[in-house]
């Protein structure tokens, strides 16, 4: 018998709760609107995916790398491929609400599902202010643009202000005039010079990601075929807009400019993972709504993998596209897709592009708050957190208390917060889920007697030669990097920056020898290995805010959770 810690629950127990409604999967009076189709849930995935990181985190990432970061799309698409075809199996054999958090419960236990759950609020909270921070900046931009000035301690968070104060005072110190500083330090400057204050304290909020918050938050609690036509009608928008741009951009292109094509090498193209990852979040929060969806062991599959493609070929084509119409040199700006199209002198084209990336972050705004409250609700039923967050509304058949919090949760820090400082950890949070759940199905329980077929599962190759052969090629192909991770004499500052890949040559050993041993799924393995690596690319000091936010969650499990846990009760009656 497991640990109680470590307690799982049966996909049998979690389809009967399903269908005694204690999930609200029936059509009850208090259950959940079944009206997701494929079509829906794909468009729900695009719009997830589709917003502030190909708006504007992908014009530093083609800085750092170059016309290259074509490939690490690529790349990424890859990996989250990998996590997409994990998703689908769970979504296949557990159509319920909770995404990674349900599908850790039933293959790695109570504790690792309460760490999943913990780590996707995280995820998806992180996410969200970042989302409104970003759709904030689009926005003003647009008001700009109509010259609508708004002023700047209105629209800027207190610690970019903070900063782009002192920045600018020592500047300005050495004698560099106001016009000539950069523009982030002049923007905090004039937000903090101009800002009402109480005593010296200066009253300085970002006031649109607030708003664009509440007002997606209302729209998500007013039920989900509001929300679908909200999706489909942004995501058609913003399609046409992406397919126009590449379209546009051919005739625009200068092949000079894809040369040399990786300018600062492979390690200059990793160093765009956060910002081409951040491009990718998004996929996984359409199983959240399995319990709305028609026939969610079928549409839930094809909705992620669908999504998945689309956007990668959309990447793709507009990642070469930038590369190509301006050097890589100068695409170190916010709203790289606008700022080619003014480089070339099609101003008017630059202003479309600025109106859709405002529609574009607030789609994927919506998707994150309405999947999160899901997650909140899925650990409520379980009693990991208090009944209040499972309460459905009676009218709108919405989650109705955990999306007012979910609400609360980001408008609240998205007033102060800075955009840099949330991007890396979201990230991280993310690939840690898509860890967990390529791990699950490596240890997701045989079909139980009576239980139906999946329409979906990952096709079995045996890992236990491939695994072990990539493991050595591995070793051969970056020995030096290996050797590196020996080297003491070069300080803690150094050395700690390497620990989270000696962690990832830790995982490698182990995953090679037990490919080897029991003959694993090849596709989870390599999902598994590949996410794990990328999140070794986001630095010493994510790793530690990580870890902090989840040594917050354990104190919470043991003070209440744990002792709050259904599954517990029932096995002590």
């Amino acid at each position: 018998m497991p640990h109680p810690l470590f307690r799982k629950k049966s996909i049998s127990a979690i389809l009967a709760d399903a269908t005694e409604g204690l999930s609200d999967a029936t059509h009850s009076a208090s259950g959940l609107n079944k009206v997701l189709k494929v079509r829906d849930l794909t468009a729900m995935g695009i719009a997830a995916v589709v917003g502030a990181g190909i708006f504007s985190t992908i014009g530093n990432a083609s800085y750092q790398g170059g016309p290259g970061v074509s490939l690490l799309f690529i790349l990424t698409a890859v990996c989250c491929g990998f996590s997409a075809l994990c998703y689908a199996e769970f979504a296949s054999r557990i159509p319920v609400s909770g995404s990674a958090y349900t599908y850790a419960y039933a293959s790695f236990g109570e504790l690792i599902a309460w760490i999943i759950g913990w780590d996707l609020l995280m995820e998806y909270a992180i996410g969200n202010i970042a989302v409104a921070i970003s759709w904030s900046q689009y926005f003003v931009n647009l008001l700009e643009g109509l010259h609508i000035h708004v002023p700047a301690f209105l629209t800027t968070d207190y610690l970019s202000a903070s900063r782009g104060f002192k920045e600018a005072t020592a500047e300005l110190a050495k004698g560099t005039s106001v016009a000539d500083l950069s523009q982030t330090a002049k923007s905090g400057y004039e937000a903090w010079i101009n800002a009402p204050h109480i005593g010296n304290f200066k009253l300085i909020a970002d006031i649109p990601a607030l708003t664009i918050v509440f007002l997606i938050t209302w729209l998500v609690y007013t039920g989900i075929k509001e929300t679908r036509k909200a999706t489909n009608l942004m995501v058609a928008l913003k399609i046409v807009v992406l397919i126009s741009v590449i379209a546009i951009g051919c005739f625009y292109v200068a092949p000079a400019n894809w040369s040399p094509f990786l300018p600062n090498g492979f390690g200059g193209m990793m160093k765009g993972v956060s910002a081409v990852f951040f491009a990718y979040i998004g996929f996984d929060a359409i199983s959240t709504t399995a319990e709305e969806c028609e026939n969610p062991q079928r549409d839930l599959p094809r909705g992620m993998i669908y999504s998945l493609v689309i956007c990668t070929v959309l990447y793709i084509l507009i990642a070469l596209v930038l590369t190509g119409m301006v050097s890589y040199k100068e695409l170190q700006v916010g709203d790289p897709l606008a700022f080619v199209f003014k480089r070339v002198g099609l101003d008017k084209i630059s202003y479309i592009i600025s109106f859709s990336a405002v529609i574009a972050t607030a789609s994927v705004l919506l998707v994150f708050q309405m999947g999160q409250p899901r997650i909140w609700m899925s650990m409520s039923r379980d009693g990991l957190l208090p009944k209040a967050f499972s309460r459905i509304h009676p009218k709108y058949k919405t989650p109705s208390f955990a999306t007012i919090v979910t609400g609360l949760f980001v408008a609240i820090p998205a007033l102060f917060l800075n955009l840099t400082e949330v991007t890396d950890l979201t990230s991280i949070g993310t690939l840690f889920a898509f860890v967990l759940v390529c791990g699950g199905v490596l240890l997701l329980p045989k079909r139980e007697v009576g239980e139906a077929k999946p329409k979906f599962q990952i096709p079995y190759i045996s890992s236990r030669f491939i695994v072990p052969l990539l493991f050595i090629f591995g070793i051969i192909t970056f020995w030096h990097n290996f050797l590196g991770l020996f080297d003491f004499a070069a300080g803690w500052q150094v050395f700690r920056d390497k620990l989270p890949f000696f962690l990832f040559v830790i995982l490698s050993i182990g995953l090679a020898i037990a490919s080897f041993v029991k003959k694993l799924s090849l596709i989870p393995v390599l999902g598994l290995a590949s996410c794990f690596y990328l999140m070794t690319e986001l630095g010493y000091t994510n790793w530690m805010r990580f870890l902090i936010w989840l040594i917050i969650g354990l104190v919470i499990y043991f003070l209440y959770s744990r002792h709050h846990s259904k599954l517990r009760k029932e096995e002590t009656l």
